[in-house]
């Protein structure tokens, strides 16, 4: 039978609000910095510039929101029933901060899935043991209580427990076999290098505004692929899929972010992410100051797919994953 598919806008908003200097400044030491790397050879910092380029009319308008004036904003979003993307920053780097946290469950799900261990294996709360900012590679944890791996990852995701998103990083073999995972999705612009303990311990040395810190960062667009693959259950079984997305949309943090602005008949599953001067929330919606501006961009993302919806007569499949 043909109908309309349920709409869904995944989306990925990130935000590196900026503490210090106008952005503007900050840009202008990036020719400083290139001819640094043509001399010495060292990496080439990228982005160049921070200007946005958008390509349509909803690009545009949420340009608006995304002011840059006090610091980087990256968005991206997909509409999963008709393909339409957006961005602005889209490919830059952010901090990912605890949206990460859908990697690294994907990641242990995926293993449940291959048999490694279960929903019902009990696995130690990982509680850090105060240490000085980077005073070792890795900052020092304590075993806690055993949870079983399915409140481990209903705390990580509903309440951002940064202990038992450890406690799973460490059964799965630590951030390479998250990398490892992404990178087997066909997931590029995504990086994880140190567990949680360390990234809040050692929180603060650059400022995300003005520094792109490639450690533990993700683009925009790449995070809406991470999303947009898990829904359409490209990578996880139909019960591990629920697992993950079902936390999602329990989510308790971020009610100012993503959530806030939209019909209250959208249901949103999302992830919020938040460290010094950076806040950022990834999520999916189905009809369906920097926490503000986030909520702004997700509404405004949201009423124009809506209004292309409405002028588009085309029927389209209803697909089930």
């Amino acid at each position: 039978m043909m109908q309309r598919a349920i709409r869904r806008v995944v989306m990925m908003l990130g935000a590196g609000l900026m503490a210090a200097q106008p952005l503007q400044a900050a840009a202008q030491t990036q020719d400083y910095a290139s001819s640094f790397d043509a001399v010495l050879g060292t990496e080439v910092r990228a982005p160049r510039d921070f200007q946005r380029d958008y390509s349509n009319p909803l690009e545009a308008q949420v340009a608006r929101f995304a002011d840059g004036s006090r610091g980087r904003i990256g968005v991206a979003a997909l509409d999963l029933a008709t393909g339409q993307e957006i961005g602005i920053l889209g490919d830059q780097r952010f901090p990912m901060a605890s949206t990460s946290k859908i990697a690294i469950a994907a990641t242990f799900l995926d293993g449940v899935d291959k048999g490694r261990w279960s929903l019902n294996s009990e696995f130690p709360l990982l509680l850090p043991v105060p240490s000085k900012p980077f005073s070792s590679s890795i900052a020092p944890v304590r075993k806690g209580a055993y949870l079983a791996a399915s409140d481990l990852i209903e705390r990580m995701i509903t309440r951002s427990d940064n202990t038992a998103t450890d406690a799973l990083l460490a059964v799965i073999g630590g951030p390479d076999a998250v990398n490892r995972w992404v990178r087997k999705a066909g997931i590029d612009d995504f990086r994880i290098d140190r567990d949680i303990a360390t990234l809040v311990r050692d929180d603060g040395e650059f400022d995300p505004a003005s520094h792109i810190d490639q450690r533990d960062s993700a683009s925009p667009r790449a995070m809406v692929k991470l999303l947009s693959g898990l829904y359409k259950g490209q990578w996880l079984s139909a019960s591990s899929r629920q697992v993950l997305i079902g936390a999602m949309e329990r989510c308790i943090t971020g009610k100012r972010r993503i959530p806030a602005l939209l019909p209250s008949e959208v249901l949103v599953a999302h992830k919020t992410g938040s460290l010094n001067n950076t806040s950022s929330d990834i999520g999916q919606g189905t009809r369906l100051a920097r926490d503000e501006s986030i909520a702004q961009i997700a509404r405004s993302i949201y009423d124009g797919y809506t209004v292309i919806a409405a002028n588009d007569n085309t029927n389209w499949v209803n697909a089930r994953y």
